[in-house]
């Protein structure tokens, strides 16, 4: 049993034990529904079916479901093949090694054929215990550098299964950090929409807008809910497809609001805070602005809650960067 394996044994018993619910798998159910719907879709994996969740698929649609061993280049070359032949391939591993051990891969087998694969990466950001080999820092900023391929990058479980219909919808390449959820939910997932291009408001505020993904959107909103009780009124922004940008809402609310944040599970160099930042400059908008997201450095293992607050990707560092530019507004 390999160390993910380990791990991921580990947590699923820890979390049982403690809280007596699984951990839901919004991600598999989702992408098992539609492979239910659709005859075309088949699921690869590297050796990793629990933590990706395609053991629901596996175990439901074994003649879809194929496990290439720790092979993800291999996987790019076996995906492009079937697209080839008429099949939607889905591919998971962990992000880290579905953007960097085949990038060459995704590029010439995916991208430039222009073909429908779909690269599902888990554990996106510092979010894992596994330490830098497992931490995908720059994943974005190199796959959105890719032509031809779409990057989404959802803020939680409810819209995994919005993320496999957006997937779905674009006929070509994409690419997708899920993170699964640490801990049951309290309550029951309740499923939300987003679509490719399109980004979500998700709280209004005239005084600034702070323009995150994935899992720094939680961190925004409870940023926001900090302001708001010193009188700061933030609009928040869920920009879930960070490939396309959604270039009209990024110009809306600068307008409106005169200041912008971003905030992101990921290096600052290449990725949302860049994305958003060559919209604003291509639009020739000056205005305070600032990117929240990991400095140019590499992390460590841990927590999630202890790594976004160390390497000040949390609510209390987007709140510094939301005054800093609230007060220089004038």
């Amino acid at each position: 049993m390999n160390q993910a394996h380990q791990l991921e044994k580990f947590e699923a018993a820890d979390f049982i034990n403690r809280t007596h619910r699984p951990i839901p798998r919004s991600y598999g159910d989702a992408l098992l529904a539609a492979a239910k719907k659709d005859k075309r879709i088949v699921a690869l994996t590297a050796d990793l079916a629990t933590p990706t969740e395609t053991d629901i698929f596996r175990d439901e649609l074994p003649e879809r479901y194929h496990n290439v061993g720790i092979a993800e280049a291999n996987m790019i070359g076996l995906a492009s093949g079937m697209a080839r032949a008429g099949e939607i391939p889905f591919v998971h591993t962990f992000c880290s090694f579905a953007t960097k051990r085949c990038y060459d891969q995704i590029t010439m087998q995916a991208a430039y054929p222009n073909l429908p694969i779909k690269i599902v990466g888990f554990l996106p950001g510092v979010a894992t215990l596994l330490g830098v080999s497992h931490q995908a820092i720059e994943d974005v900023a190199i796959m959105r550098a890719i032509p031809n391929l779409v990057v989404l990058d959802p803020s939680g479980p409810e819209y995994h299964a919005s993320a496999v219909d957006a997937a779905l919808a674009h006929d070509g390449p994409v690419y997708m950090r899920l993170k699964r959820p640490e801990t049951p939910p309290e309550n029951d997932i309740v499923a939300k929409d987003f679509r490719k291009g399109e980004g979500i408001l998700a709280r209004e505020g005239g005084d600034l807008t702070i323009i995150a993904a994935g899992l720094s959107v939680t961190e925004a909103l409870a940023a926001a809910d900090r302001l708001a009780a010193d009188g700061i009124e933030a609009s928040v922004v869920d920009m879930a497809s960070i490939k396309p940008l959604d270039a009209d809402l990024v110009i809306d609310r600068a307008k409106a609001t005169g200041a912008i944040v971003t905030a992101e599970n990921h290096s600052v160099i290449g990725g949302l805070g860049s994305a958003v930042a060559e919209v604003l400059c291509d639009a020739g908008i000056g205005l305070p602005f600032k990117r929240v997201g990991l400095a140019d450095r590499f992390a460590e293992g841990g927590s999630t809650p202890y790594l976004m607050k160390k390497y000040g990707l949390d609510s209390t560092a987007i709140i510094k960067a939301a005054r800093d530019v609230f007060g220089k507004k004038g």
